[in-house]
């Protein structure tokens, strides 16, 4: 089998998108599936542990400086061609995506797209007014609706995205869940060292934990009534981005640590030091950091959105909230840290359940989905120009 991965984002850039992607080739590597991966250029990188990338020209995206824009050309074409992919998978298809598909259309490949970003609910953070909101919105839904549909098969990171992509008009929308390794993500990485740094030499705290992209969708400014109401606690905030120096200035004066972006050990030894996992965000379409945390011991306080539903049971290994409703967010954090035996059940329950959802797993029906296209596919090839 012989995949194409194409994809608006890649390494040397640091979200969920890329480490999912990374994730899907490292498997596609263990299978013993060769693949390719087009990607918009962000660094000099021409290959993945080995695998081939085909770097696209490409622009700095003026509304989101981390993001570029990449420009398929007829040199990509023939690339694809020489590749001879026996199926693509499109990560949410846009301005790479989209051409790439109908490259890999009149090649004759079976194409899958995956819901990765919804780029509608997206535009609000950039402050295009009230009119220009009214007209985005449906075009870009318009245009998900068509991307999406011209795909062979499209499928959801969670139950709560299929459903809104159903009302959105896209047929036959399936699961492609996510998973964890339970192996580094771990409770046996709790580190007093880790602890201590992580609260500024205070480890007998109660450590709140949030991982990922420090942005104005992720809302942390509303945890800040949290951590007040809370005695003896500390928040610490792994990653960065765009509202860093915001947060800075925000959270001055309050028990809180920046840790900047942390990867490897370091990052598993950071979600294992923590007591409770903290997730307001109102953008995911999974959260994969929330499943990492729980495979690391720790409850989840986070908001209704993404997969959080699919994974966190009430009162058993975490709480939820609706997204911006700092009382429910309050509650939900007093009902776990009011006794720290509790907590430490909490943790336990959480474990168990990452446990059971492993990256092989869940890679491994993917590649059944693969296989199902390709089955199915009877076009012929174009051969290569």
């Amino acid at each position: 089998m012989r995949v194409a991965i194409i994809t608006e984002t890649f390494l040397p850039k640091v979200d969920g998108i890329v480490k999912v992607a990374c994730l899907l080739l490292d498997h596609l590597l263990k299978r013993d599936i060769d693949a390719m991966v087009i990607a918009p250029r962000y660094g000099a990188a021409d290959s993945y542990r080995g695998l081939p990338i085909r770097s696209l020209p490409s622009l700095r995206l003026p509304l989101y400086p981390e993001a570029r824009l990449g420009f398929a050309t007829f040199s990509l074409y023939r690339d694809l061609a020489a590749f001879q992919p026996d199926v693509a998978h499109l990560f949410h298809p846009v301005m790479t995506g989209i051409p790439s598909m109908a490259m890999l259309k009149w090649l004759g490949v079976p194409t899958l797209s995956s819901f990765h970003l919804d780029y509608s609910r997206l535009a609000r953070q950039f402050k295009l007014g009230p009119l220009n909101l009214a007209v985005t919105r449906p075009l870009v839904n318009a245009l998900t609706r068509t991307v999406f549909n011209w795909a062979d098969c499209s499928l959801a990171p969670s139950k709560l995205v299929q459903r809104q992509m159903q009302r959105l008009g896209i047929r036959e929308v399936g699961l492609w869940r996510r998973g964890v390794d339970a192996d580094t993500f771990n409770p046996g990485f709790r580190s007093p060292a880790m602890r201590a740094e992580m609260t500024r030499g205070n480890p007998e705290a109660i450590v709140l934990l949030y991982v990922g992209r420090l942005s104005d969708e992720k809302q942390l400014t509303q945890i800040r009534p949290a951590l007040a109401a809370l005695p003896n606690a500390r928040l610490v905030l792994v990653g960065d981005g765009p509202a860093r120096s915001d947060l800075e200035r925000y959270f001055a004066g309050m028990p809180v640590t920046f840790m900047g972006y942390l990867q490897g050990e370091r990052l598993s030894r950071a979600y294992a030091s923590a007591d409770i996992f903290v997730f307001p965000s109102r953008l995911e379409t999974f959260g994969l950091v929330v499943i990492e945390a729980m495979a690391s011991g720790l409850p989840v306080l986070a908001s209704r959105v993404g997969g959080v539903a699919d994974m966190v049971t009430e009162a058993v290994n975490g709480y939820t909230f609706d997204s911006g409703d700092t009382a429910m967010m309050r509650a939900g954090l007093r009902n776990i840290a009011s006794n720290r035996e509790n907590m430490r059940w909490m943790g336990a329950q959480a474990r168990a359940y990452a446990e059971k959802q492993s990256w092989d797993t869940v890679m491994d029906e993917l590649i059944e989905v693969y296989a199902a296209l390709i089955a199915e596919s009877g076009h012929p090839r174009v051969a290569a120009v």
